[in-house]
């Protein structure tokens, strides 16, 4: 007990700062699609974001290295509170680029400090609890803000202050702690052409992730908007497909642990294609159909990339899952700075319901990738179970994952 009480400041200031999150990730693109920035420009602004992530996960443990944890969650926490109150102020679509890289640098820094503080907290017999409670943490924060939108109208400057004031706000309970700080983090290694040669499938769900859930992130607070949702509902759709992804991860994590996870990953790929189109289709016909299609989407969709990283964890020994996860993690990264564009093309041409037409052709494009794989290669044997992955996190994060804990085998 008294280790989960020792964590509780951190979790404290993280599902603080994930409320900021869901509230931010849902407002930026509501309010420059009311500005009329083209679909274009808000693909580059969330692709911006993420160059700013990958950047903060690989630069920030050095930082950490050199000021230490505390300092640098306070840098990173001002950061982020500065960049959403100026977003306010300077509504162009060149300003919100820029702003947005460097509000992922400091969120990349905040999850770094955060993840290596549990981690250094973690022993071998409560690592598993701490990393499941740091799940709950993430996608309660994240459904918290996203519901914060109902706070005020968006054409206004108080959702952006409400955004300021989660991420002021998280630097309270880290700030009081008195926990001695942790050592400093390393990046590993990372090879892509070499996980490929392991894992195909595994990285192929990585790049479709990013793909698709890139500019689903993006897009959908956009597509309600378009949809004429009140606020209200703008808020349950964009927690109705973030909670759905939340339920399901256990139950189809357990169904790929006692058969070939690629079947399993080519059957929610074309369960996703499907709703995809559904969503096309009848979505915006009705909030009540919208809004439960949107939540089966986030069950079909969300999982894959706990799928795809399990996956290559089972053509692995245990001492290369960190450098594993880390180097898919990489690849998911660098493909979610392209899927919103690739989107924003789409649907700034054929209208934003395309979304989901441009979704379920990725979503295809990996089942049938997986399905040619099962027929040429036999399934590996289950190296661990599968573990649920938060919408986002650092690659310090994979330290903390249970299934990485090399102690665990001496």
């Amino acid at each position: 007990m008294s280790q989960f009480i020792s964590v509780g400041a951190i979790l404290l200031s993280t599902i603080i700062f994930l409320a900021g999150q869901g509230l931010t990730g849902t407002l930026v693109p509501v309010r420059a699609h009311l500005a009329h920035f083209s679909d274009f420009a808000i693909g580059i602004i969330s692709s911006a974001y993420y160059v700013g992530f990958i950047i903060g996960c690989y630069g920030g443990p050095r930082l950490l290295a050199r000021v230490g944890h505390s300092r640098t969650f306070a840098a990173a926490a001002g950061i982020a509170t500065a960049v959403v109150l100026v977003m306010s102020l300077s509504v162009t679509e060149w300003s919100w680029i820029v702003l947005r890289g460097f509000f992922g640098f400091a969120a990349a820094n905040v999850y770094v400090v955060i993840e290596s503080w549990l981690n250094d907290r973690a022993t071998n017999q409560t690592r598993g609890r701490i990393f499941a409670a740091y799940l709950l943490v993430n996608f309660t924060g994240l459904i918290v803000g996203q519901w914060s939108f109902i706070a005020g109208r968006p054409l206004s400057p108080t959702l952006f202050i409400v955004s300021a004031i989660f991420y002021a706000l998280c630097l309270i309970p880290l700030g009081l702690t008195r926990m001695a700080q942790p050592h400093a983090v390393a990046v590993p290694e990372l090879r892509p052409m070499q996980m490929f040669a392991i894992s195909p499938v595994g990285v192929a769900g990585c790049i479709a992730v990013g793909f698709a859930n890139a500019a689903c992130w993006t897009f959908l607070p956009v597509y309600a908007h378009d949809s004429h949702l009140t606020r209200a509902l703008l808020a349950g759709f964009m927690s109705a497909f973030t909670l759905g992804g939340a339920l399901v991860q256990i139950p189809i994590g357990r169904l790929s642990d006692r058969f070939d996870r690629r079947l399993i990953i080519a059957g929610a790929s074309f369960a996703a294609a499907l709703l995809g189109i559904a969503m096309w289709y009848f979505g915006g016909k009705s909030p009540s159909v919208t809004l439960i299609l949107v939540a089966l989407f986030g069950m079909a969709a969300l999982p894959i990339y706990g799928l795809s990283v399990a996956h290559a964890n089972d053509r692995l020994p245990r001492e290369r899952f960190v450098e594993a996860s880390a180097t898919l993690l990489l690849i998911n990264a660098i493909a979610s700075v392209v899927g919103p564009i690739i989107a924003a093309t789409v649907t700034d041409r054929f209208g934003m319901a395309t979304l989901f037409l441009y979704t379920a052709v990725v979503h295809v494009g990996l089942a049938v990738f997986a399905i040619a794989r099962i027929r040429a290669v036999a399934s590996p044997p289950h190296g661990e179970r599968f573990a649920p992955m938060p919408p986002q996190l650092s690659p310090t994060a994979l330290e903390l994952d249970p299934r990485g804990n090399r102690a665990a085998d001496a």
